[in-house]
């Protein structure tokens, strides 16, 4: 056990660890017993989501045949340094050039695999320096050869090149712009992509007559290989229509420049049936789906019936009050499934950012979710995002128990104050409940887990 420090549940940091195992502690107060118990299982139940993303685990049986010719191993996301790792211990070939990039802190040591770190969730210069050198590496290759690219969230802003006539500032500029707009991840991407001399199928196209096999871990709902760090080797079916109506949407002024290239039909990203992009294949390694399933196999397995909320997307806050409208109705009313039951959801939710707290999406909807169940008795609830980063936080997500709000009020914390200024981090850090365990080198998004228990148990 790591006991609270700085207002943190340490979960272990994971930065070495291949397989990650999490611990919990913490400053749980009042019913200790009974919270003690149910933050444990829900810290076996976040473990078993993100174990089931493992890429250590998953990638080896995806592994196409080594080619007649060369074999170029590139990639971009938080899990890129991992999945490449997972490469060179499985691969049964000649691995004869490669270069990932991933986060900052999320790398990991390759013998024949370049590791460069970079800046997310707004690119930066190593970023961009990085892309320039992968779209190098395809230059020139012929139809014996292989790309094998590894593709996983967050690969959008870590992998950057701006297109013809944007700087690297354009680019920051419209990024920053689009995460406090409530923006949903496609949408997001769909201006990425047009603003982006790599994304949008730009990689494979570039790597054509080559066969390119793209081995992916997924970030999105629906699992569109098209939006999952914008689709770099995959068609786009988005327009640059699509993305100057986002702009709109959301009110974003961009910059000249960023316009300029939205209205130019050059900016146009390869579609379905371009030719260049015909010996392109992608490979599904992990899904958000999957690890729900390990997540309510978990729930199962300690007594607790798992009901399977799915993918959402929308307002954290919202989507937090539809949590606690189910859960409240279990727990009163045993529908549509009776105590004790598991509520399991994943996706990605957006923030309006309109305060001027520190937030996160998956403390935003603890908050937001302790608010609207007001102390409800029997619920402990845990949101934390797979890759151990909330937002751009240093915690993955936070704890919440039914006595949260009453020692918040103890501490002079007001729980609907903090939510009104986005301040979900410093909430539960006042509380001793952030979760912290550091990068996990997967990730599927988030996943939110709520237990229900029976009245007196």
């Amino acid at each position: 056990m790591y006991p609270a420090a700085n207002g943190r549940i340490v979960v272990a940091r994971l930065l070495d660890r291949p397989h990650p195992r999490f611990y919990c502690a913490g400053s749980v107060q009042g019913n200790a017993t009974v919270s003690g118990k149910q933050t444990d299982l829900l810290r076996q139940i976040f473990t078993a989501a993100i174990t089931a993303v493992d890429p250590l685990r998953v990638l080896k049986d995806h592994l196409p045949e080594p080619p007649k010719g060369r074999t170029i191993v590139l990639g971009a996301g938080k899990a890129a340094a991992a999945m490449a790792k997972a490469v060179e211990e499985n691969w049964r070939g000649r691995i004869d050039d490669g270069l990932v990039v991933t986060r900052y802190g999320h790398g990991l040591p390759c013998r024949h695999i370049e590791v460069v770190e970079a800046a997310h969730p707004v690119p930066d210069a190593k970023g961009q320096e990085a892309a320039q050198r992968i779209l190098a590496k395809v230059q020139g290759l012929t139809a014996d050869d292989l790309v094998l690219c590894l593709i996983s969230g967050g690969g959008s802003a870590i992998m950057t090149i701006p297109g013809a006539g944007l700087t690297l500032a354009d680019k920051q500029a419209v990024n920053k712009a689009l995460l406090k707009s409530g923006a949903n991840i496609a949408e997001m991407n769909c201006v990425r992509k047009h603003l982006s001399a790599i994304k949008g199928g730009r990689l494979a196209a570039a790597a054509f007559p080559a066969r390119v096999v793209s081995l992916l871990i997924s970030d999105v709902p629906g699992d569109d290989p098209s939006v999952i760090a914008s689709g770099p080797t995959v068609a786009d079916p988005t327009t640059r229509e699509d993305a100057l109506a986002v702009l709109k949407k959301y009110r974003i002024e961009a910059p000249a420049a960023v316009l300029d290239r939205l209205n130019d039909p050059a900016c146009e990203t390869p579609k379905p049936g371009d030719p260049r992009l015909a010996l392109s294949e992608t490979r599904m390694l992990g899904t958000p789906q999957k690890a729900l399933e390990a997540a309510a196999a978990a729930a199962n397995a300690a007594g607790y019936t798992p009901l399977i909320l799915g993918d959402l997307e929308g307002e954290a806050r919202d989507v937090a009050l539809v949590h606690a409208g189910i859960a409240r109705q279990v727990a009163r009313h045993g529908q549509p499934g009776a105590a004790p039951l598991a509520l399991i959801s994943g996706g990605e939710t957006t923030v309006t950012v309109r305060g001027q707290g520190r937030g996160g999406r998956n403390a935003e909807f603890l908050l937001a979710l302790a608010v609207a169940l007001d102390g409800h008795p029997g619920i402990h609830a845990a949101a934390g995002d797979t890759d151990g980063i909330d937002g751009t936080e240093d915690n993955a997500g936070a704890l919440l128990t039914p006595d949260s709000i009453a020692r918040a009020a103890i501490k002079g914390l007001s729980a609907k104050a903090m939510l009104a200024n986005n301040d979900g981090y410093g909430f539960f850090a006042g509380l001793g409940d952030l979760i912290v365990t550091g990068p996990t080198r997967t990730n599927i998004n988030d996943i939110r887990i709520i237990l229900i228990d029976k009245a007196g148990s």
